[in-house]
């Protein structure tokens, strides 16, 4: 799905991060699986095995970037595929969009375009 019209379409900038990431939803279930990309708006996971949720079901993804910090997200299903699932970002908490901010900027180099993005966040 990397046509010209879904580029045009995409408002938030994605980083390629490669992290251990678990996916839980409200009856109690958790999957661990590996992240594909970030954004400001969602991630892209590796489809967990097992897992069958389906388009707007609501979990609860925690990227886990290191022992000390986790970026946790209320999200959404976006979109499903054979092998991958993208989640919509519905909630994030003070310190995990501190935490994915400083990490977009580290991979972007580009403050600017993050604080814009975060601006756009806040029309929504």
């Amino acid at each position: 799905m990397n046509d010209d019209t879904s580029e045009e379409k995409r408002r938030f900038t994605r980083v390629d991060f490669d992290a251990t990431t678990t996916v839980s939803d409200n009856s109690g279930g958790h999957w661990l699986t590996q992240l594909i990309d970030i954004s400001l708006n969602g991630v892209l996971l590796e489809r967990p095995d097992a897992w069958q949720g389906n388009i707007d079901d609501a979990y609860k993804i925690e990227v886990q970037l290191n022992n000390d910090i986790t970026i946790a997200m209320n999200v959404t299903v976006a979109h499903i595929e054979k092998t991958q699932v993208g989640f919509r970002c519905e909630h994030i908490d003070f310190d995990s969009i501190s935490h994915l901010r400083r990490l977009m900027e580290l991979n972007l180099g580009d403050a600017t375009s993050i604080n814009r993005e975060l601006s756009m966040l806040g029309e929504n």
